[in-house]
């Protein structure tokens, strides 16, 4: 097991720097690892709060809204689940070593964008053709 990288509090992945240096996995790494962990703790807490909330409620407009309510947050649980296999998904690219390119190009995915979307697998131009191509076929 390597020691853990010094990473400085401030620290932002630059332009001018080696792409996907040392630094810049690591500072991916942990922003997915806060991530997943932020995820996996809503999860936890949506698990007890349903569990808590299991109750019979007399009135029907009160039932249907808690019922309404309930399933809102499964689905939005059942999102974040998908997320955190995304989150490792790309975990995973670091650890040997392709995180950061482009899975149909191969080319560079830019910082400003991993940074704002860190499970991204493909660059923006990548992402817009393929979703281009997602439209047409599903029109037809």
């Amino acid at each position: 097991m390597k020691a853990e990288l010094f990473l400085p509090d401030d620290y932002r992945p630059a332009e001018d720097e080696p792409f996907m240096n040392e630094l810049q996995l690591e500072y991916f790494r942990r922003k997915l690892i806060t991530w997943r962990e932020e995820l996996l703790e809503g999860s936890r807490d949506t698990i007890e709060g349903l569990q808590e909330s299991t109750r019979n409620i007399p009135d029907s407009a009160d039932r249907a809204s808690e019922e309404t309510d309930r399933s809102l947050e499964l689905r939005t649980r059942d999102r974040q689940r998908k997320l955190v296999s995304k989150i490792d998904a790309a975990l995973r690219r670091i650890s040997e070593g392709e995180f950061g390119y482009c899975e149909k190009t191969g080319d560079q995915i830019s910082l400003k964008r991993l940074d704002a979307r860190p499970i991204a697998t493909m660059t923006l131009e990548a992402q817009e053709r393929h979703e281009r191509r997602e439209k047409v076929h599903r029109d037809d």
